[in-house]
């Protein structure tokens, strides 16, 4: 039977100076191990299944004394048991690491779906204002929080403050919080509850949407003006004033508008084809255009290295003032997105086009009808009719001047 170490006090090991291995005794195989340098540890010296082992138990005096001979005994136990102390300590330390690995905070949940997200962004704004959106009114929140953690309290936390008074952006916010806590779900962050769903869930908690949703109204001219108002207008100089005038025939959004570029446009074919990119539904938009149309194309002047069609003096898109400014300075109280919703009454009130005709020239795709007439063919040569009919309308002079607020939402 080997030697049993005497048991060493802790005034004892305090004294010990000399480098190499010490038995301090009170546990079989505890020694405490001296460096040339001076630096300590405890060790415990042992034999598990046919290998010897060297066992770390810390250092002195951080572990002291009394410690050191309780880890000794804790790693004797499960030697004894059949367990290697070092590569328990060892898959320990692996599985902390991977827990560590699955801890992630909200915000850079954010930042990783956002990332993934990119590709599905009809525009650079539109991929701005994604991840500003969380920056703004998430990230001060819950930004730190561990994604695993975030729920149904903390997303209502989060969209309360806003739901009234800024309903449009919180719906939005709403559902790229939903976003980011599913792909947080799919990667292994969190669970698949998901507490920012609406349907069952949030609406329990928070008023619907369409309840308090504070409808922006755009003025527009009534259409009985549009004749005297498109003679006034012609007479004015400008690439702003082309540009709305423009925007008029084709009932197109002032966006996309001056957005337009010269290979959306087929001069022969009498078609602008707006990308899916640049269109509020995420379709491609082509408009057909009327003789009014081609002619300010081909009146329009065309830049070396400018892909503009309504360029500003600086050979870069127009800013949304441009328009704006031309009806303000004509003083008729509407504004160029108003537009759109003269042409929608014009439509339903002096014409016998089918709805679902000027549905599809304003690009709104809400029906099974309208879906279904696109599938086909867009019904191009009815719109054309329609949009012949209304650039003959505005060249017609009036006398009738109105002007009517109409909710931004029926346009």
């Amino acid at each position: 039977m080997p030697k049993k170490a005497k048991e060493l006090a802790p005034v004892d090991v305090k004294r010990l100076k000399r480098p190499g291995f010490h038995a301090v005794g009170g546990v079989a195989g505890l020694h405490l191990q001296i460096q040339p340098s001076g630096a300590r540890s405890w060790i415990l010296r042992a034999t598990v299944g046919k290998k010897r082992r060297d066992i770390g138990l810390g250092g002195f005096p951080d572990v002291p004394l009394a410690d050191a001979k309780e880890r000794a005994r804790e790693a004797r136990e499960e030697i004894r048991q059949g367990i290697d102390p070092v590569e328990a300590r060892r898959a320990r330390k692996a599985a902390l690491l991977a827990s560590h690995a699955k801890i992630l905070t909200f915000k850079e949940a954010a930042e990783h779906c956002h990332a993934a997200k990119i590709p599905e962004f009809r525009s650079k704004k539109h991929n701005a204002d994604w991840i500003n959106s969380i920056t703004r009114h998430v990230n001060p929140i819950i930004g730190s929080m561990s994604v695993a953690d975030v729920e149904l309290a903390h997303v209502i936390g989060v969209l309360s403050p806003i739901w009234t008074e800024k309903t449009e952006t919180a719906t939005r916010v709403r559902q790229r919080i939903e976003s980011i806590l599913a792909w947080a779900a799919v990667n292994g962050y969190r669970d698949s509850n998901n507490p920012a769903r609406w349907v069952g869930n949030l609406e329990h908690a928070l008023p619907k949407p369409s309840k308090v949703r504070k409808i922006r109204h755009f003025p527009a001219l009534h259409w009985a003006e549009m004749g005297a108002f498109m003679a006034n207008l012609r007479e004015r100089n400008g690439t702003g004033a082309r540009a709305l005038e423009f925007a008029i025939l084709t009932a197109a959004r002032s966006g996309e508008v001056r957005g337009a570029t010269w290979d959306e446009i087929d001069l022969d074919a009498k078609t602008w084809t707006v990308p899916a990119e640049r269109m509020k539904a995420g379709n491609p938009h082509t408009v057909p255009l009327s003789v009014p149309a081609v002619k300010i194309l081909k009146a329009i002047p065309v830049f070396e290295g400018c892909p503009y069609v309504f360029p500003s003096s600086r050979g870069v898109q127009l800013s949304d003032m441009a328009m704006s400014e031309i009806t303000r300075r004509m003083k008729v109280g509407a504004v160029p997105h108003g537009f759109r919703s003269t042409f929608k009454d014009w439509a339903r009130s002096s014409t016998s086009y089918a709805d679902e005709i000027s549905e599809l020239a304003l690009a709104h795709v809400a029906s099974d009808s309208t879906r279904a007439a696109y599938a086909r063919d867009g019904l191009l040569p009815k719109r054309l009719r329609l949009m012949r009919d209304w650039a003959k309308f505005c060249g017609t002079p009036s006398r009738k001047s109105k002007v009517t607020p109409i909710g931004a939402k029926s346009s």
